[in-house]
């Protein structure tokens, strides 16, 4: 089986190259990222393009599989880079996919793509997919959905798989999250493993979250099996106090961030306040029942990962997850300004 992944360095990608370079049913894995990583893992060949732009015919001619995870959530105040990449290059990839007869198309969503939702509701994949539209990335997500959906019924010969994650991360993602959702505002020997832990056990505003390497898991299932269709993917456990205090903290915290995104403190745009405040609680039944699939570590566990990451300044050999320049800078610089899909791989 060949296999072509779009931004494949970056959180997501390196743990799905991971995992496939020492699966026997993969022959080779097409690696496409704007910059080519130092990184050589089995059975990879780097394509460094960007999806924008690129002849994707080309990439994926005589491809079994396509795994679409290439997005941008920074720039946040580049709207044209966001969407030329999230909206035009997922439309791109499945056009690609479709001219080329590929077999299989497994896309990375997200739990951001759901409607609102009453706090603590827990949802399967047939609750509305229509966004939260305060939210950039939220509404994007809700538009690469609808493509999805069109290419699915337009292309029956195609199998294709969405998967929809809570929040996702692991150590060596540390760095680029920092990078993507606060910048250097808090350096990393600031963190309190301890403190931040018991600090976001009782937040007001609940999440889920889910380890990278168990989506990569789930990535491996859809490929062995006859799946389609969508599957939620979080881990056990939900991180802060389920309640009807979410609302009332979202009016605060959302003023606050919004100030601070215009002084350009924080890299995170005020939208993904009022997504946490919005979004439901996954149910993973489906992916369990049709995948098998069952993640290995608990929310807790994940987070407490993720902390002891951004303590650590914890990176990996590839450019997005090791690049030490925060997106508030970076989007000050004309240079990465210039033009359709600035920014960085996922």
């Amino acid at each position: 089986m060949r296999i072509a992944i779009t931004g494949a360095t970056g959180n997501v990608g390196t743990s799905i190259v991971s995992v496939l370079g020492t699966d026997p049913t993969v022959d080779a894995i097409v690696g496409i990222a704007r910059r080519r990583p130092s990184w050589q893992p089995p059975k990879t060949r780097w394509v460094p393009a960007d999806i924008t732009t690129v002849d994707l015919d080309e990439v994926f001619r005589g491809v079994d599989v396509v795994i679409h995870l290439a997005w941008l959530i920074q720039p946040s105040r580049d709207q044209r880079a966001m969407w030329a990449t999230n909206v035009v290059g997922t439309r791109r990839v499945l056009e690609a996919v479709g001219r080329t007869g590929v077999g299989r198309v497994i896309t990375l969503s997200s739990i951001g793509a759901y409607a609102p939702a009453p706090a603590g509701l827990v949802v399967d994949e047939s609750w509305p997919t229509d966004g939260v539209p305060e939210s950039t990335y939220s509404w994007q997500k809700a538009i690469q959905e609808r493509a999805i959906a069109t290419f699915a019924d337009t292309n029956p010969g195609c199998r294709s798989i969405v998967l929809r994650p809570a929040l996702i991360s692991k150590r060596e993602a540390a760095r680029e999250i920092r990078n993507l959702f606060i910048g250097h505002l808090l350096p990393p020997r600031a963190v309190a493993v301890g403190v931040a832990a018991r600090l976001l056990l009782r937040s007001p505003l609940p999440f889920q979250c889910v380890h990278t390497n168990d989506v990569a898991d789930a990535v491996r299932r859809c490929l062995t099996t006859d799946a389609v269709g969508a599957f939620n993917l979080a881990a056990d456990g939900v991180i802060g106090t389920e309640g009807s205090a979410r609302d009332r903290w979202s009016s605060l915290l959302g003023p606050l961030v919004a100030a601070a995104w215009r002084a350009r403190l924080v890299p995170v745009d005020p939208g993904w306040i009022r997504l946490a405040a919005s979004v439901p609680l996954l149910s993973t039944d489906r992916a369990a029942d049709e995948l098998g699939w069952k993640p290995t570590r608990p929310a807790a566990d994940v987070l407490a990962e993720l902390l002891a990451g951004l303590r650590a300044d914890a990176r990996f050999p590839t450019p997005p997850l090791d690049a030490d320049r925060p997106w508030t800078q970076a989007t000050r610089d004309p240079a990465l300004r210039s033009g359709p899909g600035s920014g960085r791989d996922r």
